[in-house]
């Protein structure tokens, strides 16, 4: 899954051009941050622009302790290793903090057919060889009556398999090269850690609840925002991280909202924590059942757990019911119920305010890209910071990459539910009969006809994830790519036998993930 730091140098060429330009004539300076918002959503964006964009401005993050927060987005994808790592962030004192586990991957069951199960790895598969991606090769093999599965061919997979983790030392020619990871955590300690980092960086904290906004009445921005009491807080501009709610970006704004659930019609989801029953896995899971699906995310000290489901196919009473009946552990809470409407703001960025987080889009966490969209509209505004004024082009632009990854989000976790091949509810059978995106179908149709996939710019997840998702739900191409046919048949397959025994191999002698997380220090 590559990561674009472009955003992050624009940014840093920014306050080199507002350094300079700091005392010229006329120069009016955007100087106040405010933040509407805590939560994950809010302390990112507070600890990554004062630690970039901090120097000469206030960035003033307002909270309030009565307003809960959402706080399930516990799993994640590898590029928040960036975005830690662009913060200076030991990896062993984030997980000690948040009670974070390893991530290799995610175990889909139940979603091509009722007991199918396969991984969605962060790795490659294999290695590709002359220019022929690696599952071309795979299909070729299988062609030829090979009998090993994709996921023999995965590092992660392996490893995850066994419950194992470890890492390559640098320069070493391993297989465990091949492996990568992201993390589980628990969001709310994520939050408190970053509160820390960003206070340290001069960021100021004012409790309170907002209770009325201010606009200005020729240019139509915001101007303040008013608290209980009536005190106001003036800023440049504003960061809405209030949720669902939209604070500014839709009650003062009425930037207004493009519903997607037409395509995804989950609503709703209820959330509980249970007891740890075993060692914790490096890898979450996540088991379809006739009317939505259930996430397990093992951390440190508890499981998180939930169901999503769409309320048109069942009612809230049976989805507790089936939640209860399938998580593991004793419950740690009563399940928290949360109603969702699946789709993005029309526009990310409007006038002076910026959304993120849930305030400018959702799409259910099935492939764990909540916190991610987060970390990319954050990096992605501030290489489009603007200095003076508000730059039309430069808004137009953010709002644009904003929609391009959204909306290859949509797609990637509508595929999951196309393609299904089950026949035991009628919400199943709906969902394999829908039409989809033309973005999507035109991806399909290229895997149907020789198994090509073709990265795209907004593409978080790369070749190796549309082709678990694809072959791990059955969907196999007519007929694999010619070029495979360039390889001598003797050599794939004696090529193929070589790295399936290193691969079992290479993870029989990791060590236990727990072992690994006592071993480096990040076992709290």
């Amino acid at each position: 899954m590559p990561f674009d730091c472009e955003a992050l140098q624009d940014g840093c060429r920014m306050q080199e051009v507002m350094d300079k330009g700091a005392g010229t004539q006329g120069y009016d300076p955007v100087r106040n941050v405010v933040i509407v918002g805590g939560g994950t959503a809010g302390w990112m964006a507070a600890a990554a622009l004062s630690r970039f964009l901090g120097r000469d401005r206030t960035i003033t993050l307002v909270e309030s302790d009565a307003i809960g927060i959402v706080g399930v987005g516990e799993a994640t994808i590898p590029p928040i290793r960036t975005f830690n790592s662009m913060l200076d962030i030991a990896e062993e004192d984030f997980l000690r903090e948040t009670r974070g586990t390893f991530k290799l991957g995610i175990e889909f069951v139940n979603w091509g057919r009722v007991g199918d199960r396969y991984m969605h790895p962060f790795g490659a598969y294999g290695q590709d060889f002359h220019g022929v991606p690696f599952h071309q090769m795979w299909l070729r093999y299988r062609a030829l009556g090979g009998d090993a599965g994709l996921e023999d061919f995965s590092m992660c997979i392996a490893a995850a398999h066994r419950g194992k983790f470890g890492k390559a030392r640098p320069g070493e020619p391993t297989p465990l090269q091949h492996i990568a990871w992201a993390y589980h955590f628990d969001a709310g300690l994520y939050a408190r850690f970053l509160r820390g980092i960003a206070e340290q960086q001069g960021v100021v904290r004012r409790e309170g609840r907002i209770v009325a906004f201010h606009r200005d009445g020729e240019s139509g921005d915001v101007t303040s925002v008013e608290f209980e009491g009536g005190t106001r807080l003036a800023g440049d501009l504003f960061l809405d991280c209030s949720g669902f709610r939209g604070l500014l970006i839709e009650e003062a704004l009425e930037t207004g909202w493009e519903d997607w659930s037409h395509w995804l019609p989950m609503d709703s989801a209820l959330a509980v924590p249970t007891a740890n029953t075993e060692a914790p896995a490096p890898f979450t899971r996540s088991t379809a059942h006739a009317a939505g699906w259930q996430w397990r995310i093992p951390l440190q000290h508890r499981t998180g757990n939930g169901h999503v489901f769409c309320s048109a196919h069942t009612d809230a009473d049976q989805a507790e019911r089936t939640l209860r009946e399938n998580v593991e552990g004793d419950l740690l809470a009563d399940p928290r119920m949360i109603r969702f409407t699946t789709g993005m703001r029309r526009q990310a960025w409007n006038h002076n305010v910026v959304s993120l987080g849930l305030a400018s889009g959702f799409i259910e966490p099935l492939e764990s890209t909540s916190i991610h969209l987060i970390q990319h509209g954050v990096l992605r505004l501030i290489g489009l910071f603007p200095d003076r004024k508000i730059n039309p082009t430069e808004r137009e632009e953010y709002n644009r990459n904003l929609r391009s990854i959204f909306e290859f989000v949509r797609d990637f976790v509508i595929l999951h539910y196309k393609a299904n091949q089950r026949e035991d509810s009628v919400f199943w059978r709906q969902m394999a009969a829908m039409s989809v995106p033309d973005t999507l179908q035109h991806r399909m149709d290229l895997w149907q006809a020789h198994g090509r996939v073709f990265p795209k710019e907004a593409d978080m997840f790369n070749i190796p994830s549309w082709v678990a998702v694809m072959l791990g739900q059955n969907v196999t191409p007519d007929r694999y790519d010619p070029v495979a046919d360039a390889l001598v048949e003797k050599q794939l397959t004696a090529a193929l036998a070589d790295m399936r025994t290193r691969y079992a191999e290479t993870a029989g002698r990791l060590p236990s993930h727990e072992t690994y997380l006592q071993k480096v220090g990040a076992w709290a």
